[in-house]
């Protein structure tokens, strides 16, 4: 969910992170991984943004990981073998305060090659940066703020005072995902109006997603209720959609319930 929120903003509002970014309120376009490489490296939130002369590589994490800065090295050579000529901006953003090392590790270093990359965690950055630009306003709860709930009721003043209605349900479904990370839901439920939020591709996203894993839910407890019932495996491949990886693992779950 995070990770769909941040590949949104940053596509839908290049030019504030640009500016943000590269201190330049130029536009980007997006370039798709696929265009780097047959097999794009699997990452949370992985954005790759261009213009003519620079490739903004984004990745946001809500958890460090130890593998990114090969992940960041690795980005950087493909970029280079596809296009020689243009720079790249390379940034990782941590969306969660965190105590580990990783969070601060800004470079690659395997025997003789060394590659260095950027990193924002946002609990260090200024609250006020992130009024600066209205594709940034979600992120500000997660900023250096000290009073969290304080910084949601003036992000939430100024979403509803942005004419564009389009613009206003995504920042507003935005912001209630990513101040989720740090807030109550039922704080951010009284502070943003749901109203807003609902006409948001963000919420319709949202809604879907919850509908999916339902769905997926009921499946599996279809497939439960089978499989202790003694039906075949392949039997209820047929019925469920599910596959027999999957019942298999189910039906190992089972058995350790059974067994406890």
């Amino acid at each position: 969910m995070y990770d769909n929120v941040c590949k949104f903003l940053a596509e839908s509002f290049t030019s504030d992170f640009a500016t943000w970014l590269l201190n330049e309120p130029i536009e980007l376009t997006q370039l798709s991984p696929s265009e780097l490489s047959l097999e794009p490296i699997r990452a949370d939130a992985l954005i790759l943004l261009q213009s003519d002369e620079i490739i903004l590589h984004l990745e946001f994490q809500t958890r460090p990981k130890a593998d990114i800065p090969f992940r960041m090295s690795d980005y950087r050579l493909r970029g280079y073998r596809k296009f020689p000529q243009k720079k790249m901006r390379q940034v990782v953003i941590y969306l969660q305060p965190s105590d580990s090392e990783l969070v601060y590790q800004t470079e690659f270093v395997l025997e003789n090659s060394w590659h260095r990359f950027d990193v924002i965690r946002l609990w260090e950055q200024p609250t006020e940066v992130f009024f600066n630009y209205p594709g940034l306003l979600p992120f500000a709860t997660l900023s250096q703020t000290d009073n969290q709930t304080r910084t949601l009721e003036e992000v939430a003043q100024v979403i509803e005072a942005i004419n564009d209605t389009r613009i206003r349900s995504n920042l507003a479904a935005s912001t209630a995902v990513l101040s989720g990370l740090v807030l109550n839901k039922d704080v951010i439920k009284r502070i943003l109006r749901s109203d807003i939020m609902r006409e948001s591709v963000i919420y319709q996203d949202i809604l879907q997603e919850g509908l999916e894993q339902g769905i997926q839910q009921n499946t599996q407890e279809i497939a439960i209720k089978m499989i202790n019932k003694g039906i075949n495996l392949e039997i209820i491949v047929d019925v469920t959609g599910l596959t027999i990886e999957q019942l298999q693992k189910l039906q190992a779950q089972t058995e350790d319930i059974q067994l406890q």
